[in-house]
């Protein structure tokens, strides 16, 4: 199964992170979100991480990080600093880096991936799903699913601190199209 979410903040010692997930402090919110994590993702599965991965302690983010099941794909997001990139790069387990973004191709769908909102649909509403690039980011910090470009917002306060898999991203965006086409006159 593929997973997504973004904006993990591992270590982000400031309230306003932690705070609107419903946390107390920044260790709840690391250890939640961990486990949260792990309570979905299997380590046979894939785990999309669209940027902003930890801040601040490196060495407690990275004993963060290396606990998470699954394949973790990176997308960079603008707190993933030269720094911490090398160090998920050469932690020696399965962290793969996809740059600043990335194509996935999934069940006849495109998904463009990126840790910031990206509009990609060009107005092309007309045209089925399989046959659009459906965006998928984060960075917005965000509590509804539905990002200001049309895409599907993945960072953990959209979602209950928990990730979100493949099926419930596609749902969710053929919900939206029923949706469209109901008002339509």
């Amino acid at each position: 199964m593929k997973w997504f979410i973004s904006d993990l903040h591992f270590c982000h010692d400031r309230s306003f992170i932690y705070k609107p997930r419903g946390f107390s402090s920044v260790q709840e919110m690391n250890e939640t979100l961990l486990s949260n994590i792990k309570e979905k993702v299997s380590w046979n599965d894939e785990l999309y991480i669209l940027g902003d991965c930890f801040l601040n302690d490196n060495e407690e983010g990275m004993r963060l990080m290396k606990q998470l099941p699954g394949t973790k794909y990176i997308i960079w997001g603008n707190h993933d600093t030269d720094a911490r990139k090398k160090l998920l790069m050469n932690a020696g387990i399965n962290f793969i880096s996809l740059g600043h973004a990335h194509i996935l191709k999934y069940k006849g769908y495109s998904f463009y991936l990126c840790h910031y909102p990206t509009m990609t649909s060009n107005n092309d509403y007309n045209k089925p799903l399989e046959r659009r690039m459906l965006s998928i980011s984060g960075h917005t910090h965000l509590s509804k699913i539905w990002d200001e470009a049309g895409g599907y917002n993945v960072a953990p306060e959209a979602h209950e601190n928990y990730p979100v898999s493949i099926e419930e991203i596609i749902e969710a965006f053929k919900k939206r199209e029923e949706e469209r086409h109901e008002f339509k006159f």
